[in-house]
């Protein structure tokens, strides 16, 4: 199977700002996240891959297609969720997603059929035909949802679905996603500003920042264990503080990280030798050790470490 997206020194350059900066990335199936700080350039890539804004330079292909010539067939293959509300208010979600199914090419009878299914699939089968003016975010959110899947699309492009959410709402959204991907075999590229749900929903991440590439790979290559382990302790500071300090007097060094102590493993410890030398110097202070916990690093260190070489370059 080949990509569903590739560019190619893809750029788009407004003027007073560059959104894309010559970015080369391959996104393959499954839910690839698209992670990066408000204004990196997500949206702009998005838009572009869908034929409603040119590049300044570069070129990309979704589906195998060429976005300069082919818009209309990849418009054609592909589902969209925009980022802002755009559902007009006094029509039902049944007669909005019904006449975009229409759209998208079905029949009259096949787009009710496909619709009256999709709803129920995004939870709004019972409130399928109420005006969408007096709709929740939560079940905006679930119609832009809806509408983006009713043709049956190969890939689906999701701007910020969670965007507005509360955790509830949320937690539903991210659910649905989940389940785009490994149920329906849909390939989904999500973007977020809220890097922990990546990590969540997402097979494979890509990092931009400032329209740059500063990592593409498999979720799975960023939550790698870090060598440190994370101790909780029962009590305030100040048990943190005497355990921080007898753990630092053992020979491990340690720093508080929040309210847990962060613990370096060293080299020549085998990681059963770290616990037991924290369980046994927890019961010598007679402090109650809550956990002991394998440190992850996540997509935030890669980002925050991005930025980190963007300043000092």
């Amino acid at each position: 199977m080949g990509d569903t997206i590739r560019t190619e020194q893809l750029t788009k350059d407004f003027g007073s700002v560059v959104a894309l900066d010559r970015l080369d990335v391959a996104i393959g199936e499954g839910v690839t996240g698209l992670v990066g700080a408000n204004g990196a350039g997500k949206s702009t890539l998005i838009k572009i891959l869908l034929g409603l804004l040119a590049p300044t330079s570069g070129g990309a292909t979704v589906l195998g297609h060429d976005i300069a010539t082919e818009g209309a067939a990849i418009r054609g293959l592909v589902g969209y969720m925009p980022e802002h509300d755009c559902l007009p208010s006094d029509v039902s979600a049944s007669d909005f997603v019904v006449h975009l199914a229409q759209m998208s090419g079905l029949p009259r009878h096949a787009a009710r059929e496909r619709t009256a299914d999709v709803l129920r699939h995004v939870g709004l089968g019972e409130e399928r035909y109420r005006p969408m003016g007096g709709y929740s975010t939560g079940m905006k959110q679930r119609a832009k949802l809806a509408q983006a899947l009713v043709h049956d699309p190969r890939l689906v492009l999701l701007d910020e679905p969670t965007n507005g959410l509360d955790p509830a709402a949320r937690e539903e959204m991210l659910h649905l996603i989940q389940r785009i991907g490994a149920d329906f075999g849909i390939a989904a590229l999500v973007t977020s500003h809220l890097l922990g749900e990546l990590e969540r929903v997402s097979d494979h991440v890509v990092v931009l920042d400032g329209g740059r590439l500063l990592r593409a790979s498999a979720t799975t290559d960023f939550l790698h264990t870090t060598g440190t382990l994370l101790v909780e302790v029962i009590g305030d500071h100040g048990a943190q503080d005497l355990m921080g300090n007898a753990l630092a007097a053992a020979g491990l060094p340690c720093r508080p990280r929040g309210h847990v102590i962060a613990v370096e493993a060293t080299a020549s410890s085998a990681e059963q030798d770290v616990h037991d030398l924290i369980r046994d110097t927890a019961c010598a202070l007679g402090v109650g050790l809550v956990r002991i916990q394998v440190d992850h690093r996540r997509i935030e260190d890669v980002f925050r470490e991005g930025e980190e070489h963007v300043i000092h370059a």
